[in-house]
């Protein structure tokens, strides 16, 4: 019998599709027999109602519209903000045992995204992957929070069973504790290709466009008004499409500029629609110790899709510079933009784009190695 998945997840199952999804998603197809219970962050009544918003509970178990009901997510509650010490983190561990119980798995796989779940690994001993997607150790947060992560982190190269990563960068650091498998993201390389009708709300007239979820950690505001500001004279716009998790005054910043467009988030299947529409791709991104521990989703989605891409010296984009990516320091950056722009290079797709099918089968045979 297959044995059963547990994901404890980073991000919910939306309609914003990242790695988990793509991964889980696939293999569901591959194997009839897998069944995944996927949790999700927990809801914080406490911290909504602090914030002055209705406070609600965590949506519990259900299958997702149009599932078959081998994909069960799952969202706890957070009834104790964490300054409550450990019985927060030890009241979602037993909620998440609980119905893992009630589902009647007795040793499922622990596929472990977010480093804050580490301790369910200890105190179930169940078979353990950790998924290493961002060095959230690097990014910048308060010291209690910086401190717990680095402390999570540390555990799961101890205890979990394999280590994963999605990056040379994060295979470089983590490599140094322990063995690592080094599993790359990917793209549906023909999705991204068909020919799809222009958005009606991508703005008319050139535009360089940014596609990924907007946030301080990876996007640098002052460099998006910058390119803003060097695309204004053509009648250019710049057009962020994506969750937008930065601060009001940063969003503030930004929709001050006449010509930057932030969309918001779109389904994962209509993002190929925009990126075929523009004229330039950009990633403006900080260039840090969290940045250089990515391998962003992006990188493969604009390189399937073949448009013009300027960005920052990045990792992943850096390694391509002349194969179809611009590189520019953020001084040079604007111009950067507004030069592709102004040259219209022709669509040149990659040809060495990875498909999804390849990490999906990477993953499976990790996963066949676990203990039993």
């Amino acid at each position: 019998m297959t044995r059963p998945i547990v994901v404890l997840s980073l991000e919910p199952w939306d309609d914003v599709w990242r790695r988990n999804q793509y991964l889980i998603d696939g293999l569901l197809r591959l194997d009839p027999a897998l069944r995944v219970l996927f949790v999700e962050p927990a809801a914080d009544p406490v911290y909504a109602a602090l914030s002055r918003r209705l406070p609600r509970p965590g949506a519990g178990r259900r299958v997702p519209p149009g599932g078959d009901g081998r994909l069960i997510l799952f969202q706890p509650t957070k009834w104790l903000p964490r300054v409550a010490g450990s019985t927060a983190d030890r009241l979602l561990r037993r909620q998440v045992t609980r119905a893992v119980r009630r589902l009647g798995w007795e040793r499922p796989a622990l596929w472990v995204n977010d480093p804050r779940w580490a301790q369910i690994v200890v105190e179930t001993g169940w078979p353990s992957l950790y998924d290493m997607t961002d060095d959230w150790v690097e990014a910048t947060r308060s010291g209690r929070e910086s401190r717990r992560l680095r402390e999570t982190d540390a555990l799961l190269l101890r205890v979990a069973d394999a280590v994963v990563v999605c990056s040379r960068g994060l295979e470089t650091s983590r490599g140094r504790v322990r063995p690592v498998h080094l599993v790359p993201n990917a793209v549906d390389v023909d999705r991204y290709r068909t020919p799809v009708a222009r958005p009606g709300d991508l703005s008319a007239g050139e535009v360089a466009l940014y596609a990924g979820t907007l946030h301080e950690d990876r996007l640098d505001v002052d460099l998006v008004v910058g390119t803003a500001r060097a695309l204004r004279d053509r009648g250019a716009s710049v057009v962020l499409v994506g969750p937008n998790a930065l601060t009001a005054e940063n969003t503030a910043i930004l929709e001050a500029q006449p010509n930057v467009h932030v969309l918001g988030a779109r389904p994962w299947h209509a993002v190929p629609a925009y990126l075929q529409h523009a004229d330039v791709l950009i990633v403006p991104h900080v260039v840090d110790g969290f940045t250089e521990s990515l391998d962003p989703i992006k990188l493969y989605e604009y390189l399937a899709v073949g448009r013009p891409i300027a960005s920052t010296p990045v990792a992943g984009f850096r390694e391509r510079d002349g194969r179809g990516v611009a590189v520019a320091r953020a001084e040079d950056f604007p111009e950067k933009v507004a030069g592709l722009i102004a040259e219209q290079p022709r669509t040149l797709p990659a040809e060495d784009v990875p498909t999804w099918d390849e990490r999906v089968a990477a993953m499976l045979g990790i996963l066949r190695e676990l203990p039993a």
